[in-house]
């Protein structure tokens, strides 16, 4: 029996091959992976002495070759194939363990050029791989080091592989070559201006219980590199396992926190805040966010851009929360939430919050894609439109009001004051809709002065304006660009309010 190793990944590759060599196989293998298990101790077949032909350019060319993949091949039901390899003089190969240059994390490095990222496309690799795989009656193919042990537990105990396992480690090597190859494609692809492909892999994070409802089916994929602020990369340190509609709720809840440097803190109910608020220190952003929605918030979710304190999960405890989301959470934080059998703790990598990323969104028989938006403008006085100019106070609200519409479902307002939000009209068909109950939340608070309010779109009509005059609003920010801009800076003017045109806006659909 005989085994061709050949890997770029050599996790665990010098005991599987030992073990293989104490089981009787005789082991063929090439360049490093060769001087590797020779630098072991292990007697190893060089592939060259297999092909009778020298790995020549660099060793792009060393596997290609019909005493390689004659060996794997060729069936063995088949008295033909049999005989024509007999006459060419070429071995069967039992087993193939290959995996593939790391094409992946080359290009992921900063700066990499096109000649780099040439020469780490496998070539013989994933030829070997598709050989085995296509054979796999005859041929064990392991791309992937977890499968080792597996593999070994079958030839100790039967003394082969079992076609089961060689169906399933065939579908992975496939796997592997797929999404090797759709890497290669996009990387080429994109240098080469082509977009009418998109691929995209994904690996299984988790089979959910159900979807958004207890008759839908669900599954979590995630990226297979890692990104920030992300609910697929998290670390869950506590709870029961989370839902289809927690992850949605956690994706969004954690979008808002990467708009803010200073410590803040949002609650979140089906995807859209209900409090949310910046402070000079953890304790006054949470106090704040929970005052300003103590019924909302109940069931909700609640992500934190700052180290969750014992101080700060103490207030937490009495409420009745699904997530907690925070870069990391002090022991004694553990301690009290921990307690709560059912709160789920998730820690999650809050580094390079400005880092593109693209948004995929499934439609019936297709997919849009779009880049996330990361992108905030600043709020700055010389946006003012009104007679009426904005004070340092009310610029520090709009700008945090600004940053918080912008991840509230469309049409979208959210009022606020001394940093925090105090109304959130979401998702309604008019935006004086949205802005009736955000104003409403307000009043019922007991906040009926000095109100920021802020619009994710342009405000067409002065009703809008007109009636947060009424509500005690002093300074609106909104996108601008309507036809009929004059009409909400006319009113406006006559109510004495302070508006602002970003010339950016942020529907949330």
């Amino acid at each position: 029996m005989r085994a061709l190793i050949s890997v770029s990944d050599k996790r665990g590759v010098v005991d599987f091959a030992r073990e293989l060599k104490r089981l009787g196989w005789d082991i063929i293998a090439t360049g490093g992976t060769m001087k590797a298990l020779r630098d072991a101790g292990l007697e190893i077949i060089n592939i060259s002495d297999v092909t009778g032909f020298p790995e020549i350019c660099e060793g792009r060319v060393k596997t290609l070759h019909p005493k390689v993949h004659g060996g794997l091949l060729g069936r063995r039901d088949s008295a033909e194939h049999m005989a024509q390899l007999a006459e060419n003089g070429i071995e069967t190969i039992e087993m193939v363990c290959v995996n593939l240059y790391p094409f992946e994390a080359t290009i992921a490095k900063e700066g990499v050029t096109m000649e780099e990222a040439v020469e780490n496309i496998d070539i013989g690799g994933p030829s070997m791989l598709r050989s085995a795989a296509k054979n796999f009656r005859d041929v064990t193919v392991v791309c992937d080091p977890d499968d080792y042990g597996r593999v070994l537990d079958e030839l100790r105990t039967e003394g082969h592989t079992s076609e089961a396992t060689r169906l399933q480690l065939s579908a992975k090597a496939y796997t592997h070559t797929a999404e090797y190859d759709s890497h290669i494609a996009t990387y080429m692809r994109r240098a080469a201006g082509l977009d009418e492909k998109l691929f995209l892999t994904f690996d299984i994070k988790q089979t959910l219980r159900y979807g958004e409802n207890p008759h839908q089916k669900a599954a979590f994929y995630r990226a297979g590199e890692e990104v920030p602020y992300s609910v697929a990369f998290a670390r869950q340190l506590g709870g029961k396992e989370l839902s289809y509609n927690n992850i949605q709720d956690a994706n969004a809840a954690l979008s808002i926190v990467r708009e803010f440097d200073a410590p803040f803190c949002v609650g979140l109910k089906h995807m859209n805040p209900c409090g949310a608020a910046i402070g000079a220190d953890l304790r006054e952003a949470w106090t704040k966010a929970y005052e300003a929605d103590k019924v909302s918030i109940y069931g909700g979710i609640v992500a934190m851009n700052r180290p969750l304190t014992g101080e700060v999960a103490e207030l937490m405890k009495p409420i009745f929360l699904e997530i907690v989301m925070a870069p990391s959470f002090e022991p004694e934080a553990l301690e009290i939430l921990g307690k709560k059998k059912n709160l789920r703790l998730l820690e999650v990598n809050m580094d390079d919050a400005r880092k593109p990323q693209l948004q995929y969104v499934g439609v019936t028989g297709g997919l849009l894609v779009q880049d996330s938006d990361v992108e905030t403008k600043e709020v700055t006085a010389d946006m003012c439109v009104t007679e009426a100019k904005p004070d340092e106070a009310q610029l520090r609200d709009m700008n945090f009001g600004w940053k918080v519409v912008k991840h509230v479902k469309s049409n979208a307002i959210v009022v606020v004051k001394d940093g925090a939000t105090v109304g959130v009209g979401a998702g309604q068909m008019n935006r004086v809709g949205s802005a009736e109950i955000a104003l409403e939340q307000a009043k019922a608070a007991g906040v009926t002065e000095g109100l920021v309010l802020a619009s994710d779109g342009f405000l067409p009509f002065g009703d809008t304006v007109e009636l947060a005059a009424r509500y005690g609003v002093t300074a609106i920010v909104q996108p601008g660009g309507s036809i009929r801009d004059e009409d909400s800076v006319k009113t406006a003017n006559e109510k004495g309010i302070v508006m602002l045109f970003t010339g950016m806006r942020h529907f949330k659909h």
